[in-house]
C-alpha cells in the first residue's frame, strides 16, 4: 500500500475505493481532532453540523478527513453503491472529492439495535494545526473483503458461514487488513488509542488470543453490536490514534 497527500486539507492518505479511503494521517504541523455527536444526526443535519464546527475552528472544509456513520441496516450491492454516490456529493461541493479520488475515511455500520431511521453521523475528524503535535491517524472500517475487486459476494472470507472457525477467520482476515493500513501510514498497534470492532457475533473466545495478545487493543476494545454496512459481511474493525477527542 501507498500514500498520497491531500495538502488542501493537511493530511495523506490510503487511497481506496471512490466512497473512501483506507485511512488517514495528519502531515506535519498538523494533527486531527474527533468529534463524536451526543446523538445520532441524519446525514444532511450531520454535514451541516460538521461543516459549522470546522468553519468554527478556522480550518477549510477541506479538513474534513474521516467520518464514522450508522445506518437502519444492511444494504445490497446496489444499494449501497447509490447511497455512496449521494454522499460523495457533498464531499465535491467541498472541494475533498475530485470524482475519482476519495481522501477521507469512513466507517458505515448498521446497530443491531436502536438504530437510526436513515444514514446518519456518529462522529467525524478533521485536521487542525498543531506545531509539534504527535502523529494522528485514523483507518477506515474494513469488513472479511478485500475491496476494489467490483463487488462484495464473490470475495467475502467464508461467505454465509457463521461457524465459530469462520468468524474467526473473518476476525483474522480483518486483523491483518487493519495491520496493511497500519504500516502504510507508518503506524503500528503501539500508536492506536482506540480500536473498535462492529459485530453481532461472539468475540469473547477469540479476543484474549486474537486481539489482546497480538497487540491490538492498547487502549481496549470498544465492541458495538452493530453490522458492517453490506449483506454478507459479518466482521468490521477499525482504529485510530487521534489525541483530541470531543463530545458535542
Amino acid at each position: 500500500m501507498t500514500t498520497a497527500e491531500f495538502q488542501p486539507g493537511g493530511y495523506r492518505f490510503v487511497p481506496g475505493v471512490f466512497q473512501y479511503s483506507a485511512g488517514v494521517a495528519a502531515l506535519p504541523g498538523f494533527a486531527m481532532r474527533r468529534v463524536q455527536f451526543q446523538r445520532l444526526l441524519p446525514l444532511a443535519e450531520g454535514f451541516a453540523r460538521v461543516e459549522a464546527m470546522i468553519t468554527a475552528a478556522g480550518r477549510p472544509l477541506t479538513a474534513f478527513c474521516a467520518c464514522e456513520l450508522r445506518s437502519p441496516g444492511q444494504f445490497s450491492e446496489d444499494g449501497f453503491r447509490r447511497f455512496n454516490e449521494s454522499y460523495v456529493d457533498t464531499l465535491s461541493r467541498w472541494g475533498i472529492f475530485d470524482g475519482a479520488t476519495n481522501p477521507v475515511a469512513r466507517s458505515n455500520v448498521c446497530p443491531e439495535i436502536g438504530g437510526p431511521s436513515e444514514p446518519s453521523f456518529h462522529a467525524f475528524t478533521f485536521t487542525v494545526a498543531r506545531a509539534d503535535a504527535p502523529p494522528s491517524f485514523v483507518i477506515a472500517g474494513s469488513g472479511e473483503c478485500p475491496e476494489g475487486l467490483g463487488n462484495y459476494r464473490d470475495h467475502i472470507v467464508r461467505l454465509g458461514d457463521l461457524s465459530d472457525a469462520a468468524i474467526l477467520e473473518k476476525a483474522r482476515f480483518v486483523l491483518g487488513e487493519m495491520e496493511r493500513r497500519l504500516t502504510a501510514l507508518g503506524a503500528d498497534w503501539t500508536a492506536v488509542t482506540a480500536t473498535q470492532v462492529y459485530t453481532v457475533h461472539d468475540i469473547y473466545p477469540f479476543l484474549a488470543r486474537e486481539i489482546v495478545a497480538r497487540g491490538a487493543a492498547p487502549a481496549g476494545v470498544t465492541w458495538h453490536f452493530n453490522r458492517p454496512p453490506v449483506v454478507d459481511l459479518e466482521y468490521e474493525m477499525d482504529c485510530r490514534g487521534v489525541h483530541e477527542e470531543f463530545v458535542a
